[in-house]
């Protein structure tokens, strides 16, 4: 995942490069994404959401980052019942943690137990519940609505490549991004991963108060696996429109919790997979 600087942008280092172009060799100088164990707020609490640990925004007692986290100075969140919870939290006790690590305190009994160990990376494949029987197990199907034009979603596309601003120096990064049914932009985060991405949208959404985010669309710059749909139905999110393809499962879980999954938005048009009805004619 990328580190953030303290401005919260992805810091994008330099590397000397040999490149061979037009049959030589020349000296060239490359921008790479960063790559690293780094775990932001927005990004440890999505991850929590999608995997039912935490199921509502006062069961996050305390967080703690880092200062090299590239949080505000302050460096812990105090919320759940003795606090303003996520979405008002203010942060105290900057550096008390080791770099590159988020310490999440949640309340007794709140979601449910992990199944497996929370070490999030770039390349960690499906990561969440691993079948659509566990999924079901926390989260209900999706209710109907809202209505989304067609013609506001092959535009998402464009929209999402226009603030990924790391991406456009490095190459490297995959994006994320939350946009409402007429095609506002709400959040959009960019990460080696793309799943980590779509966690950061989450997190940023439990801070702000606003999960379940059923009339919102979710866009993913990559193919719509099916880690992209589970956190999707984990966050209340109705519409995934993916530019690359969606895999087998990612398709059936979409089936079963009728959430509308779209595929190679690009160009103007679009697949749609399950649910269209949420598409006007």
């Amino acid at each position: 995942m990328t580190p953030e600087g303290r401005r919260g942008r992805p810091q994008a280092p330099g590397v000397s490069t040999r490149r061979w172009r037009d049959g030589h060799w020349d000296d060239a100088e490359d921008r790479l994404a960063a790559e690293e164990p780094l775990h932001d707020v927005e990004l440890a609490l999505g991850l929590l959401w999608s995997e039912g640990v935490i199921t509502a925004p006062d069961q996050v007692l305390r967080v703690r980052v880092s200062a090299e986290a590239g949080e505000p100075e302050n460096g812990s969140i105090e919320g759940g019942s003795t606090g303003a919870g996520p979405a008002g939290a203010r942060l105290v006790d900057a550096d008390l943690v080791e770099s590159n690590q988020v310490d999440v305190h949640v309340a007794p009994g709140a979601g449910r137990r992990p199944e497996r160990t929370f070490l999030s990376s770039s390349a960690c494949g499906v990561c969440g519940a691993t079948t659509i029987e566990d999924l079901a197990r926390g989260f209900a199907a999706l209710p109907p609505g809202p209505q989304v034009d067609p013609t506001v979603l092959v535009d998402l596309a464009r929209r999402l490549r226009a603030h990924q601003s790391i991406f456009e120096s490095t190459g490297g990064l995959h994006a994320a991004g939350l946009f409402t049914t007429t095609g506002e932009s709400v959040t959009v985060r960019e990460d080696v991963g793309r799943h980590n991405a779509v966690d950061k949208v989450v997190g940023r959404a439990l801070l702000d108060g606003r999960l379940p985010c059923s009339d919102k669309v979710l866009v993913v710059s990559g193919r719509g696996g099916y880690e992209i749909v589970q956190k999707a139905v984990a966050a209340g999110i109705p519409l995934v429109a993916a530019v690359g393809a969606p895999s087998s499962l990612a398709v059936a879980t979409a089936r079963t919790f009728n959430l509308t999954l779209a595929g190679f938005l690009r160009d103007g048009r679009f697949n749609v997979y399950s649910s269209p009805e949420r598409l006007t004619p």
